[in-house]
């Protein structure tokens, strides 16, 4: 039998999946990167010159990860090696490294890329180490994750660090476009249905592909309906314990720093929608309103403690409409950082100036002994005096009196103040009458 005649089991070109048919042949055909792949952006001019470096490529699904390696080894000449960090182990390496070693002795450089990179432990990463500074591979590495959480030091010094962006609705308007061109044919979809179609795909080029080929298949009109009917909404690109947690909670965190309860309200749903634990929300909820809220008004964290109640005793998600509550109060409440800045201030205080003893007028004099040495001796019971306040002294003996609490004049804070402002003129009004 011709070893060369086509094979009677030879699939077809449409039994390939879209995404696969669709896959871009060149550089020029990536969409929605060309911060990175334009002539002039940074792997632009590397490809001009024929000379990569090694790099991690970091972004969202569907962004174009794996095509724009292999991408970078066709025009650069080097043989394109991949690898997948979840199915591979030391000795998969050894072999790469090996065969790696091999071409480059024979004149030929390897593109090795490895998917998923960041689930390589700290050892497994950093065997890649000698072979990048030696020039057998040149390292593209594809990650999710942060690189500066999920990689080695060792390895980050030696690779650029590149970030994809999720792809825009005009990139994934664009792939539609593609799609229906390879197609031959329009897609029978509504405008709506075809805004509700991007905003599913959520920057997601594969995702999106794959949710065309479904539509495709119908050979009917598409309304918004109809679209539900045939594909679901595909889960937020949130990972509670990873880049997006942090992200998102920051977002929430400066939203509400920032007076602005309506992006507040859109961070505490994204996190929500992406499957975070409400009671984490709430004690932020409750952490914000002492750190950035504080005596400007002291009804907020009595606020953000009773959202945390209601959640507890109504669960989801009746309970989340508490915690929503929460999160508009202290938004719009007026801001103080002067108790989180005054207490940091107190810390230092104490650890350098150490053991030292209150003044004896604040002692208790539970024996004879201590009201001998002078324990308890002319302290004022502040209630008692005429104005309920004695202005004496209450730090130690001999240390210089500090000013921790500066209060600012937000809210309830400026009345604090003038209170303070008070007790300042009377206790130096006594302490000239000391003299």
């Amino acid at each position: 039998m011709d070893p060369d005649a086509p094979s009677l089991f030879e699939p077809d070109e449409s039994s390939r999946p879209l995404a696969d048919r669709m896959r871009p042949t060149s550089l020029d055909d990536v969409v929605g990167q060309d911060h990175l792949l334009a002539a002039d952006a940074p792997i632009g001019r590397m490809v001009a010159e024929r000379r990569l470096v090694s790099m991690i490529l970091w972004g969202p699904p569907g962004c174009g990860k794996t095509t724009i390696a292999r991408l970078l080894a066709d025009a650069t000449d080097l043989v394109f090696a991949p690898l997948s960090a979840t199915f591979s182990g030391v000795g998969d390496l050894r072999k790469v490294f090996a065969a790696a070693a091999r071409r480059r002795e024979a004149g030929q450089g390897t593109l090795l890329f490895v998917d998923e990179v960041h689930r390589f432990n700290r050892a497994q990463q950093d065997s890649f180490l000698p072979y990048v500074e030696d020039g057998t591979i040149t390292l593209v590495g594809a990650t999710t994750e942060n690189p500066s959480f999920e990689l080695n030091g060792a390895l980050l010094s030696r690779c650029q660090v590149y970030v994809l962006r999720r792809l825009d609705e005009t990139a994934l308007s664009t792939l539609i476009e593609r799609a229906e061109a390879l197609a031959g044919a329009r897609l029978e979809i509504s405008g709506d249905a075809r805004d509700s179609l991007i905003a599913m795909a959520d920057g997601d080029g594969r995702y999106l592909l794959n949710m065309l080929e479904q539509l495709f298949a119908l050979h009917r009109p598409i309304d918004t309906a109809a679209l539900a009917e045939v594909v679901q909404k595909r889960a937020p690109q949130y990972d509670k314990a990873q880049e997006g947690h942090y992200n998102l909670i920051s977002a929430l965190h400066k939203s509400m720093r920032g007076s602005d309860p309506d992006a507040a309200l859109y961070w505490l749903a994204r996190m929500l929608d992406g499957g975070e634990d409400p009671l984490y929300l709430a004690r932020r909820v409750v952490r914000f309103a002492t750190e950035d809220v504080g005596m400007a008004d002291p009804q907020a964290v009595q606020q953000a403690l009773a959202a945390w109640d209601v959640y507890e005793r109504l669960g989801s998600p009746e309970g989340e409409l508490a915690i929503a509550q929460a999160v508009v109060y202290v938004a719009t409440a007026p801001k103080s950082i002067a108790v989180y800045r005054g207490f940091g201030e107190a810390q230092k205080l104490a650890r350098r100036t150490g053991s030292l003893t209150p003044p004896a007028h604040i002692l208790n004099a539970p024996t004879r002994l201590m009201k001998d040495l002078g324990y308890g001796e002319g302290y004022q019971y502040d209630p008692d005096t005429e104005t309920g306040f004695s202005g004496a002294d209450y730090f130690p003996e001999g240390m210089e009196r500090p000013k921790l609490y500066r209060p600012t004049r937000n809210g309830y804070e400026q009345v604090i103040g003038q209170k303070i402002a008070e007790w300042e003129a009377i206790r130096a009004r006594k302490h000239d009458e000391q003299r």
